[in-house]
Formats: C-alpha cells, structure tokens, sequence
C-alpha cells in the first residue's frame, strides 16, 4: 500500500512566555497594541501536515509518499526525513521562497499567539498527483488553496480513493466549494469544531454529508472519535496516554492511523482503534515527529488496550 499524502511542510518555532499574556495587554490600548514577551523556553520542531502524516504512517509500517513544495531553507528537514526513511521523491523546492512556518507563543494559560508563514506552501499546486506512480490511496490535508483544490480533482479523476482533511485550510473554502470537495472525495475526517463549520458552510447536517462518502469521520479530543459508514455510527473510544504533554500533532497521527487501516483493509472499529492508539502516542511526547513507535511493540499495546490483536501487515 503506498499513500500518497498531499499537504504541508513547516517549521514550526514554539515559545513559552512564563506568564499570562493578560497581564500585559492592556483591553482599551488594543487599537494601539505594542507588546512584547520575553520567552527562555524556545524549541523548533519539524511539522506541517504531510510530513507529519508521513512520519506517523512510515513508522507503523506504512509506505508513505508525501507530496508538498518548501523553501530554499529546507535542508535541516530533508535530512531529517532521510534519516527516518521518509521519501521526498515528490518534495519540490521553490527557489526564492521560504518553507511555511508557524511562531507559537504560549502563556501559563495555554493562551497562544500565533503567526504563520505560508512561503513554498503557496506553490502546492506545482506538484501534481500523476506525477506519483503506484499510488493505492490518498489524502488531501491543509496546503495552498489552489493546490488542495487540484489535488483532490486529481484523485478523483485518477480514480484514487482519497481522505478529504480541510483542518485550518477549510476556512479558505466556501460552502459549494466544500461540497465539491466531499463529494469528489471517498472519506472526509474533521474534528468536532470543523465538522459544525463544515454544517454551517454547506447548510447540511453530518448525517446529510456523510450520505454523500463511504466514511465521515469526526474526532472528539478526549471523547473518542465517530465514524459514520455503511448507515451506521462506530463510536471509537479514546486511549487513555501514559501522560499527556503535547496535543500539537495528534490529529495527524489520527490520520496516519487512517491510511494504515484502510490500506490493511481493516475494519471501521479497528481502523479507528489504530488511528486512536497512534494519536495517544504522539500526545505523550513533546512536539509532532518526536515520537518514536516501533510496529511490534505498537501491535502488543494495540491487543493491551483493546483486549485482541491486529491481523495482517
């Protein structure tokens, strides 16, 4: 099974401002805002939706092929992958450009400041899905506007099955252009917030949207995860993490989970048992690609939480 994971590439330079931003921003100055926030804490992390995904998929045992532009900065990255195996066959560099990036501030309260940096990301459109050989499924995750609308006509006109993830790229997109989306894709995954987005964008409930693919798929945080197939509702339980340190990720490592199970050709229940336990994982670890899984011992806590073991692959 080898996927082919459309989305981004980032760097993503997370802060820790040893306070609570509310102390230092005055309410009636907002309209002449001028702060700033001494951080110690500083760590840059490799991230962005592609190369998350992959490094999750790769390390179950998966073939991941990802696919996504980055910038002339990218080589800390490029040898990162390699050292982990992860192909770049279809990472294409723009020169003059940086790769995306996000600057995250938190504060005491979980508060964050964000800014992002699209960059190379822009360019996503460059690549094209046929030019991926041997390709049995696929994934159109957050990128450029143009690039995940051709990435997903391409699939379908490929008559490759693909999961439609919009994440933080779905508010780019209006409601008919949403429906073209779900109804050229075989599975859409979102997370509770951006499926009630999804609602209110199209104007159709979920049971409306998931009529229109094979598996609609919703997570919940710490309640678990639903997905609708078939007519019917799975309700997927949450694993419960040795300890919880980072929640940046998880929903990639959900979707990893996902291409995993659908290219074993699990069933629903299993496939989002797997897609939960990857996601617990990644959670117990600080950052998106830092987490390290080893397929056996993946499989052994698999059949410990869930009481049986995973067949096949």
């Amino acid at each position: 099974m080898t996927a082919l994971i459309c989305g981004s590439f980032a760097f993503d330079t997370i802060m820790v401002f040893p306070d609570k931003f509310g102390r230092h921003i005055l309410p009636d100055r907002l309209h002449i805002l001028n702060v700033s926030f001494m951080v110690p804490s500083m760590r840059r992390e490799f991230g962005g939706c592609a190369g998350n995904i992959a490094y999750n998929l790769n390390a179950l045992g998966g073939r991941a092929l990802p696919m996504g532009t980055v910038g002339e900065d990218f080589l800390p990255y490029a040898q990162w992958m390699d050292r982990h195996g992860i192909a770049r066959t279809h990472v294409a560099e723009v020169p003059g450009t940086y790769t995306a990036q996000a600057f995250i501030t938190t504060d005491l309260d979980d508060n964050q400041i964000t800014a992002f940096h699209p960059g190379a990301m822009a360019e996503s459109h460059r690549n094209r899905v046929a030019d991926a050989a041997g390709v049995t499924l696929g994934i159109v995750s957050p990128d450029g506007r143009q690039g995940m609308i051709d990435h997903a006509r391409q699939f379908a006109e490929a008559g490759i099955p693909f999961i439609f993830d919009p994440g933080q790229g779905l508010p780019m997109f209006d409601g008919p252009e949403l429906l073209s989306f779900i109804d050229q894709a075989d599975y859409v995954c979102v997370n509770d917030y951006e499926a009630g987005l999804l609602v209110a964008r199209t104007g159709l409930d979920v049971a409306a949207l998931a009529d229109r693919v094979r598996a609609f798929i919703v997570t919940k945080g710490a309640e678990g995860s639903e997905i609708r197939a078939g007519g019917r509702i799975h309700h997927i339980p949450a694993v419960c993490a040795e300890r919880v340190c980072d929640p940046t990720g998880c929903g990639d490592a959900y979707r990893a989970g996902l291409l995993f199970g659908l290219g074993q050709g699990f069933d629903w229940e299993t496939t989002g048992r797997v897609a939960s336990l990857l996601g617990a994982l990644k959670i117990e670890h600080a950052g998106t690609q830092n987490h390290a899984v080893d397929p056996e011992t993946f499989r052994a806590r698999f059949a410990d939480v869930f009481g049986y073991r995973l067949n096949g692959g």
